[in-house]
């Protein structure tokens, strides 16, 4: 009999399509881009309100990133965990929305 893995090791999946899989990846793609460019700047001494720009681009990139994460779990896992009587699921969710902010 295996002994159960500690909380730190055990991974829950979410399977995604190739076309979800592609369009989230090649977000966080641009945002690695971007944060190339701003690396760059900082490099180059550039100015301050320039960058400051480009910071808000990539937040408010990731955000978006976060919101279509939260709507995915929403829509699969949230609902699966429901459909099984998983009712705390709701509360983790709501945990999550709440980082998000």
């Amino acid at each position: 009999m295996q002994e159960p893995k500690p909380a730190c090791c055990r991974y829950k999946r979410t399977p995604r399509s190739q076309e979800a899989k592609k369009k989230l990846l090649n977000r966080l793609n641009r945002m690695i881009g971007q944060l190339g460019g701003i690396r760059k700047m900082v490099e180059e001494d550039r100015y301050c309100g320039d960058i400051l720009m480009q910071v808000a681009a990539v937040q408010s990139a990731l955000q978006a990133l976060g919101y279509m994460m939260l709507q995915d779990h929403m829509e699969t896992c949230v609902v699966e965990e429901i459909q099984n009587g998983n009712t705390a699921i709701v509360d983790e969710a709501i945990e999550l929305a709440k980082k998000l902010k």
